[in-house]
Formats: C-alpha cells, sequence, structure tokens
C-alpha cells in the first residue's frame, strides 16, 4: 500500500480518531461513545496496521452482531482490498475454532448448533432422565440457570452446589446429564460454543500459545456487553502477546441481564495497566437539543466511566415529551404524525423508527399505522428461521450433516407422515439410551428391538434409507441439497395438501429457503458447504432480518435498536413498570441498567425525538393508573416541549376513583399494581366530573392541546370526592391559572413550591419512586417537612 494511501486513512479524523487509528502495539481502551465512529476507527486502524506491513491473517476483529461484522467487512474490502483479516462475532469465530479442534473437547467436527427451542427440547430429556421434580422450577427456569453458569464460565466439573440451595442440587443433576446428552448427539447450544473454546484454551496450554502467536492483534467491539466467557477467552488470548484494543462505552451496557458483566471494561485498566487510553466523544450523530438530554439523563448514573457528549451538528428540534390517555391514543397520535409527514414529503417511511422496551407494546402502533396505510416492519428477531416449515428443512440438513443429531431425528422421522408415532419414538430413545447410541443408529438396530412391530420397523428402515440417499449429496452445493430433500420426501406438496392460503404461503417460505441457499452459494464459491451454511442459520442475529433500505417505518425494542440510527425516533410507554421494568425496582444495579437502555434508545436519534407515556395502561385483564418513568424527572424539561394529555375526558369514573383512593394506604406506601382493578371508559365525557386522571401530566405549552389533569390531593388522609372539583371548575381555574397546578414530574430540587398549610418553601432534597416518591421541602415557618409528591397539595408561587 502507498505512503500516499496511508495519509489519506488518516484524513478526515478528529484527533482522537488519529490517535487510536494510529496505536499499534499494546493495549488500548477506546471509550466510544454513541455516533462517535467507532466502526471507522477500528476499520481504518485494520486497514493502518497492515499498510504498516503487519500480516492481515494476524488480525482479528470480534464484534457481536453479524450485521456490525458485515458493515466491517465492506468497509476493508474498500480500504484494504485482498486483506484476509478475520471479523465476526464471538459465536461464529469459537464455532470455527471449534470445527478445526473439536476432538480435543469431545465433539466431532461435524457438531450441530442447537437454537433455544432445540436445547430446550434436549434439556426436558435431561430432566426427566434425572427424576427431578419441575413442580417448583419450570424447564426455562433451570435452563435459565445453566446459562448463567455456562456464560460465567462454569463447565459441569467446575460447579459446587451451595449447601442447603435447593435450585444448586437440582443443577448438580440436570446439567451434567444435559452435557452428556448434547455430547451424545454431537451438538453443542449457543453458550457451549464460548464454554467449550475456555476449556479447549484453558486445558491446552501448547495449542493456547500458538494460538496467542498467531493471532498478534486482536480488537473487540462493544466490550462492555462481554460476559465472563467472553472476558475468560481473549484473556487467553492475549496471555503472552497483550496486543488488546477494545471499544466500549459503559453507558451503554445493557445486556447484564443475559450475562453481560460491566467490570470487564470499568477493570480493564486494572487488567492491563500498561493501556492507552482514547476517548471518542464528539457525536456526528444527533443535534444538540437530543445530545443534552441523554447527557443529563446518563449523568445519573454512579458505575461509569465519565465523558461528554459533544457535536458540531445544528442546535435542531427540542425533544418533546406527550402525555396521552390511552395506548391507543398514543399510538394514534404517533400514526398519525408519521403520515402526515410522509404525506407532505418531509418525511419517507424508513425515516422513522418506534422503540420500545418490551415487545407487546408493539401491537397498538401495528393496528393504527396500518389503519393510515403506512408500510412498516417489527424486528423480532430470528423469525424466518423459527417458522415450522423452515425448522423442518433445517432438521434435514441437520441430520444429513450430523447422524448423531438426535433432535434433527425426532423432528423430521414422522414429518411429512410415515406412521410412526410417540409410542415408537419412546422405544427407539429408550434403545438409543441404554446402548449409548444415536436415534438414528438406534432406528438401523429396529429389527433387533423386540418392542417394535415388524410393520413400523419396516417404516423407520425405510425413512433411514432416504437419510442414507440424501446423505450422499452433503458435499454439494446447499442448494441442490435441500431442493433433493424436498423432491426425495414430497415436503412441498405436503405442505400444500389442504389448498389453504396459509399452506401455500408456507411453500412460499421454503421457496425462499432455497433462494437463501443460492445466494449462499453464490457468495461461497470455495468456503462454502452444508456445514457452513447450517452455522450461518444457527447464528442468525435480530438485526440481521432488518432491512435498512426498504422504506419501512421500523419498530423494535430498545435492546435491538443497538448500534442503529434514524433520522426520527419515537420513544413509547415511559412508565414505571416499563421503563424501568417491574423487575429491577429495588436494585440499583439494574435501575442504573434500565437508565443505560433509555439513553441508548435516546442517541438512535438524529434530527427528531419524542418520549411519551400513558396515565392508563391495561395490564393485567383491566385498566389501570400508569405511573410515569422515573427517569422523566433527570431530563431537561426546562428546554423540551412538553404536552399534556389531549382528551380532557379521558380518566376513571367517579366511582372508580373513589374505589382507587379507598384502597391506598398512604402509611404502608402500597404499590400501584396492589390496587384493585379498575375499568376505565376513556370515552366517556362523563368521566370529566373527576378533573381526569389520578395521576397528573405536564402542565401545557400550545393551546391546541386539552388538559385532562387533575392534581389529586393526599397530604395526610384520603381524599374524598366531595372535596374535589368539578370538571368545569377544574378547566375555568386551569384557564386563569395556567401555571398553578405542580405535578411530580415539574418538582426537582431547588424549585420553590407553596404549600396550604406551609406556605412557601424551597425543594432541598428528592427521594423514592413513583408513589413513593419524597420531596424534603424547607419551609421557613415550620421549617423542613417531607411530602409525598403523588398526592400532595403543593402549587407554584403566585407572584
Amino acid at each position: 500500500m502507498a505512503v500516499e494511501t496511508q495519509q489519506e486513512l488518516l484524513d478526515g479524523l478528529n484527533e482522537p480518531q488519529r490517535t487510536a487509528v494510529q496505536h499499534i502495539d499494546g493495549p488500548m481502551l477506546i471509550l466510544a461513545g454513541p455516533g462517535s465512529g467507532k466502526t471507522r476507527v477500528i476499520t481504518h486502524r485494520i486497514a493502518h496496521m497492515i499498510a504498516q506491513g503487519i500480516p492481515s491473517w494476524q488480525i482479528v476483529a470480534l464484534t457481536f452482531t453479524n450485521k456490525a461484522a458485515d458493515e466491517m467487512r465492506n468497509r476493508l474490502k474498500k480500504l484494504s482490498p485482498g486483506n484476509l483479516s478475520w471479523t465476526g462475532t464471538f459465536h461464529r469465530f469459537c464455532s470455527r475454532l471449534l470445527r478445526h479442534y473439536a476432538t480435543l473437547v469431545g465433539l466431532q467436527e461435524n457438531y450441530s448448533i442447537y437454537d433455544m427451542k432445540d436445547s430446550k427440547k434436549v434439556l426436558k430429556q435431561a430432566i426427566a432422565n434425572a427424576e427431578i421434580d419441575v413442580k417448583h422450577f419450570s424447564a426455562d427456569k433451570i435452563g435459565n440457570e445453566v446459562s448463567n453458569l455456562k456464560n460465567h464460565g462454569v463447565s459441569v466439573e467446575q460447579f459446587i452446589p451451595r449447601p442447603g440451595n435447593v435450585m444448586d442440587k437440582i443443577l448438580s443433576k440436570v446439567y451434567p446429564e444435559y452435557q452428556k446428552l448434547l455430547q451424545m448427539a454431537n451438538g453443542v447450544d449457543f453458550d457451549d460454543l464460548l464454554l467449550h473454546c475456555v476449556d479447549l484454551l484453558r486445558n491446552n496450554p501448547e495449542l493456547r500459545e500458538s494460538l496467542d502467536l498467531k493471532y498478534t492483534y486482536m480488537m473487540v467491539d462493544e466490550y462492555q456487553d462481554t460476559n465472563r466467557a467472553q472476558y475468560q477467552l481473549i484473556r487467553l488470548l492475549n496471555h503472552n502477546v497483550q496486543n488488546l484494543a477494545v471499544t466500549g462505552d459503559p453507558d451503554q451496557s445493557i445486556y447484564g441481564w443475559r450475562g453481560a458483566n460491566l467490570n470487564n471494561i470499568l477493570d480493564f485498566e486494572k487488567d492491563y495497566p500498561k493501556v492507552q487510553v482514547v476517548r471518542l466523544e464528539e457525536n456526528y450523530r444527533s443535534t444538540k437539543s437530543i445530545l443534552r438530554v441523554a447527557d443529563q439523563l446518563i449523568e445519573n448514573n454512579v458505575r461509569r466511566k465519565k465523558k461528554s457528549l459533544i457535536t458540531q451538528n445544528e442546535e435542531g428540534n427540542a425533544v418533546k415529551l406527550v402525555a396521552f390517555p390511552s395506548p391507543q391514543d398514543e399510538a394514534a397520535d404517533v400514526a398519525d404524525s408519521i403520515a402526515l409527514a410522509i404525506q407532505k414529503g418531509k418525511r419517507r417511511a424508513k425515516d422513522f423508527a418506534i422503540l420500545y422496551r418490551t415487545n407487546w407494546l408493539s401491537r397498538s402502533f401495528e393496528h393504527t399505522l396500518r389503519q393510515c396505510g403506512v408500510p412498516y416492519q417489527v424486528l423480532n428477531g430470528h423469525e424466518f428461521y423459527q417458522r415450522k416449515e423452515i425448522k423442518d428443512i433445517i432438521a434435514y440438513l441437520h441430520l444429513l450433516n450430523n447422524p448423531d443429531d438426535s433432535v434433527a431425528f425426532e423432528r423430521v422421522v414422522n414429518v411429512p407422515s410415515r406412521k410412526i408415532g410417540k409410542v415408537t419414538l419412546t422405544r427407539l430413545q429408550r434403545h438409543a439410551r441404554e446402548n449409548s447410541v444415536s436415534m438414528l443408529a438406534a432406528a438401523r438396530d429396529c429389527e433387533q428391538n423386540d418392542t417394535i412391530k415388524k410393520a413400523v420397523g419396516n417404516r423407520i428402515l425405510s425413512f433411514v434409507e432416504l437419510i442414507d440417499r440424501l446423505s450422499k449429496q452433503v458435499g454439494d452445493e446447499v442448494e441442490p441439497v435441500i431442493r433433493n430433500v424436498l423432491a426425495e420426501t414430497g415436503y412441498r406438496d405436503w405442505l400444500t395438501e389442504d389448498g389453504s392460503e396459509e399452506a401455500y404461503e408456507r411453500a412460499g417460505n421454503v421457496d425462499e429457503l432455497v433462494v437463501a441457499a443460492q445466494e449462499f452459494d453464490n457468495e461461497h464459491p470455495e468456503d462454502g458447504g452444508l456445514g457452513r451454511y447450517l452455522e450461518q442459520a444457527a447464528l442468525v442475529s435480530d438485526t440481521d432480518v432488518w432491512e435498512s433500505d426498504a422504506d419501512y417505518v421500523t419498530m423494535m425494542t430498545m435492546h435491538a435498536a443497538k448500534g442503529l440510527e434514524f433520522p426520527c425516533v419515537y420513544i413509547v410507554g415511559l412508565e414505571d413498570g416499563i421503563l424501568p421494568h417491574e423487575r429491577s425496582t429495588g436494585n440499583d444495579d439494574e435501575v442504573e441498567e434500565e437508565r443505560r437502555l433509555l439513553f441508548v434508545g435516546i442517541t438512535r436519534a438524529e434530527k427528531e425525538l419524542q418520549f411519551s407515556r400513558c396515565l392508563n395502561r391495561f395490564r393485567r385483564g383491566s385498566y389501570w393508573p400508569a405511573i410515569p418513568s422515573r427517569f422523566l424527572m433527570e431530563l431537561p424539561r426546562d428546554e423540551m416541549e412538553i404536552f399534556g394529555a389531549q382528551h380532557q375526558q379521558a380518566g376513571m369514573t367517579a366511582e372508580d376513583l373513589q374505589r382507587t383512593i379507598d384502597a391506598m394506604d398512604i402509611s404502608n406506601e402500597t404499590h400501584y399494581e396492589d390496587l384493585p382493578a379498575i375499568d376505565i371508559n376513556l370515552s366517556d365525557a362523563a368521566n370529566a366530573a373527576t378533573g381526569g386522571t389520578l395521576f397528573a401530566t405536564e402542565a401545557e405549552d400550545e393551546s391546541d392541546r386539552d388538559s385532562s389533569d387533575a392534581d389529586v390531593q393526599v397530604p395526610k388522609t384520603k381524599p374524598s370526592l366531595s372535596n374535589m372539583m368539578t370538571g368545569a371548575e377544574l378547566a375555568k381555574q386551569h384557564a386563569a391559572n395556567p401555571a398553578d397546578r405542580l405535578t411530580p414530574e415539574k418538582c426537582e430540587v431547588g424549585l420553590e413550591v407553596e404549600h396550604v398549610e406551609y406556605g412557601i418553601g424551597k425543594i432541598i432534597a428528592m427521594t423514592g419512586a413513583e408513589r413513593k416518591l419524597t420531596a424534603t421541602i424547607n419551609f421557613p415557618k415550620v421549617g423542613n417537612k417531607r411530602i409525598r409528591l403523588a398526592f400532595s397539595n403543593l402549587r407554584l408561587p403566585k407572584n
């Protein structure tokens, strides 16, 4: 590569980016804020190292998604054509490594990778074999614990049950049996890919040292999301030669629930004392107004490495916060605003993203977008390869590639129907278990099995012969193998037997699988094959199915949105119990992760950002008053556009409201989910008699948005409806004093407030959350008072 080209690799980089790209030897920590160009830094650094004469095959770049890896590879092809550096996900890297050294961990190189559903089948068999009573613990719960052990790098041999711990006692029996069944089937689950590689390197020091020397330069992206097993893998491969460079941002660590360990990045400087730290703080994505909101939010976290978010981008529009009476109103307003922007030609559908904490929130938005005729896509990961017809064909391919794959055998032995029933399968399973052979091997021996009738045995042998015929093509390209499976089994014809529209849709999915196989063959003329195709299908990630160029509105969780960006972003459902999630309540570390998740959502936005919440939320069969997310009170609301609910009549009936108030135990601070269920008629104008809803909204900023707010006063005793204003009285007072009604969201330290009894005071501290949010207020007349804000009678002082 010419010297001029080396200089071109540095042109256009800011000073910190240039420093990171030019660093070659020794450990480096790149603290990369959102939108700071870290992918550009990684690819330019690899190209720069190659330009400096470092053999490209000595360079490995690991990331978490296939999408990120593909983007890096495409950029590297342009920057350094013909380079042989390895770029891919952790799981793909480990899968390739295991293919070469499978026998050292008790596998064969043609092992199968089980997805979550197939892994669960094996786990259930392990639970049954171990004769475990799962009355108190479900298979899912046990499976999560097994996965947790693996993510922490704990093998069967290393697991030590804690005395008196019931789950550990179960795991001591199930975990070994589960691993035994996987090994018998020559299969692994996702977590095994990492764990087996760690064991491989730990138990084979000479191999570890040779790989350490081979992969001289290693880069790890999104280091804040690594779990214990990934951490151990990286440490083992960077023991002798420590040319390890990691990029990450503690403020974007959002995968603690699946084992990610924030300490990995926080303690990197302890692990590598000679590390060079580079901070990428300039954001090239978002406007100044969006970044200030993100910055102020994340400053509330304690476990982080302090950095600032700066940008040369324009100020941009103010961030919006809107309160809606109901989820239906929220979805309708978002869909209408998107449709209007598209209709006016201001935006295209692909410019918009609707982000939420959990997938169930998407339904109402799907409905309203359809009504508005707006095209959309819901990103929900793995969908194509999880469809029954696709899993059936993939199972055939697994069985051809790995005859020991008993899960694949059991899935397809009677698909299409061959009149081989469950009783016969149970007898084959028993024979396989007693003789320590695979299900296919047990099927070959069915004539020797006295428990299987001859007629059924003949059908089983016919299936075995089918698999043997199909196996002769395993070395061919993938597309003809799939076509042969479809022809020999008659699967496609079987699918469409009933002639229904659904049947032909499934057949269309099978045709799409053939097309995908053809594309794979074209992309891998020399290094393809059935094994690699199955590996690629097994390791597809959530964002791989996202069509970034398609003109659709994108709906996804904030977890799935990591690494993506959109001109316009709506973050919906900002209520306590949703974000932060109800499971995080009471755990400071988990609340911090929920705050980081919102930070990630905010920083997906380039130009426009809107938060929204609902006053009422349908949960557990009825409507409940919804409490604003505590995170909303951490935002710079003085520079945001804040809108209240649009419909005055939204809320509860007078009887429902009084019943709810009567159920509240102010002294015991009952959580809102413990209150009786409330049926709310959101369209009944008579509900306005109570002034709207139990929890007040933000003050009005625009005349075209009507208020449905009611500040229910509960200072020390339960209120009575007789003391409340009618809707007309409330509206009259609101018109006369628009800034007089104080809500919890507007309270902050330093704010002057007025109390009916204590007079004017200043908020000096705030603690708690949700209904427990409490302000300590200094009143000159009576001293400090602690007041619960959700039901206070505080107002803004009158001038």
